[in-house]
């Protein structure tokens, strides 16, 4: 019995011991497909990762070659254009220097004319001269022979009348030999010069075609007192702002800028073309631009200074110094001429912001935005007063009135 029952525990044993074996055997294997399966997973996951990168980079470098390709169609664009507007000036060059050509071969023409009128008169003079030499050498002759051969004949046996023929002779040459009888068409050469005078006005009333062109752009605005900082006055006009250096008690409106000396219009643009023209005249320190409405106004936050944002594009004045700025990036200029009034141009159609010297329209730089995401305002700062000698102020010279309609 003995026997038996430990052969039976013997075999019980080696049912657990299977049975152990078999679960452990399952749970191997079951971890192993499990392993497998996240591997799987994995490697598929990382794969698709791949694929996506790829992906997004080959739209990276299409967007790239696109870009590089309308760079070089603008640089053509451009060149195109350059080139049919310097065969346009070469035309009106061209058709100056045949109009002078012509004028001039007309006075030259008339010139000669009147100088060989002058000629001829010239040799019927020394023609008689020639005479009247000639006269006098036989006279000479005669004399001498009547000197020492009185009895000769003489070749001027009639001096009287021979005098009173040749006083005719001269007289009647002086009168027909006159200078004065000859000359140009003053009053002809005096219509060419006021012709040309006329035209000179004409093509400089035109010129420089662009300060026409860019004055046609020129849109009316005002200053928003309530965007001023506390230490700027408006002008009741909304056309000037000047720094002083006392703390105005003014309400602290949300869109009031409270540490950098800025204002910005009461009007906003956000299509076509549109021209400003603001006087610096006497200033030492300014900067003015344009702006988003959202541009930051309150604290010191760098990106409330014009130009050193996202939201906003300028040109600054400081001790001689020009810098153009956006996003923070300066832009120095190679100006060092105080200028008195400065042009700002926005084009919407072509995302560009240009500062210019307005009297001469000089241009001082462009930004290209490619496209604007929001309204546009004139933004000025008149500065702090720098060591005294900054005290005038900013203006636009195109402002309305605030009464009037916007």
């Amino acid at each position: 019995m003995v026997i038996i029952a430990l052969l039976d525990e013997a075999a019980l044993t080696i049912d657990i011991t299977i049975s152990l074996f078999r679960w452990q055997q399952h749970n191997k294997c079951l971890f192993i497909n499990q392993s497998k399966r996240k591997t799987e997973d994995k490697v598929d996951t990382l794969e698709k990762h791949q694929e996506c990168l790829e992906r997004q980079r080959e739209a990276v470098k299409y967007r790239l070659k696109k870009l590089a390709a309308r760079q070089s169609e603008i640089a053509k664009k451009s060149a195109v254009m350059r080139e049919s507007i310097i065969r346009k000036y070469q035309e009106i060059q061209a058709v100056l220097d045949e109009d002078l050509r012509r004028t001039l071969s007309h006075l030259e023409m008339e010139e000669r004319a009147a100088v060989s009128a002058l000629d001829g008169l010239m040799e019927e003079n020394c023609s008689l001269i020639q005479e009247i030499e000639q006269d006098l050498a036989r006279l000479t002759v005669a004399m001498d022979q009547t000197d020492t051969e009185p009895d000769t004949p003489s070749f001027f046996s009639y001096p009287e009348q021979q005098d009173l023929e040749t006083v005719d002779r001269v007289v009647d040459l002086l009168h027909r030999t006159d200078p004065s009888s000859v000359s140009l068409d003053e009053v002809k050469a005096d219509q060419i010069l006021s012709l040309t005078n006329s035209m000179l006005l004409l093509i400089s009333s035109q010129t420089p075609i662009i300060k026409k062109l860019t004055k046609s752009y020129s849109s009316e605005v005002c200053l928003d007192p309530e965007t001023a900082h506390p230490k700027l006055i408006i002008s009741p006009q909304g056309d000037s702002t000047t720094y002083t250096d006392t703390w105005q008690q003014l309400p602290d409106l949300p869109g009031r800028f409270d540490t950098t000396l800025n204002v910005i219009s009461l009007q906003g643009f956000s299509f076509g073309r549109h021209y400003w023209e603001i006087d610096v005249t006497g200033k030492t320190y300014w900067e003015l631009g344009v702006t988003y409405p959202n541009i930051p106004r309150k604290g010191t936050t760098e990106d409330c200074w014009l130009g050193r944002g996202d939201e906003s594009w300028c040109v600054e004045f400081f001790d001689g110094e020009y810098t153009a700025w956006h996003g923070g990036v300066p832009h120095q200029l190679p100006f060092t001429k105080r200028f008195c009034r400065i042009g700002v141009l926005c084009s919407f159609p072509a995302g560009l912001v240009t500062f210019l010297e307005a009297d001469n329209m000089t241009p001082l730089f462009s930004f290209c935005a490619g496209t604007f995401s929001d309204c546009l305002h004139l933004a000025l700062c008149p500065g702090h007063d720098h060591n005294g000698t900054n005290a005038e102020p900013v203006v636009i010279c195109n402002a309305p009135s605030p009464t009037s309609d916007l």
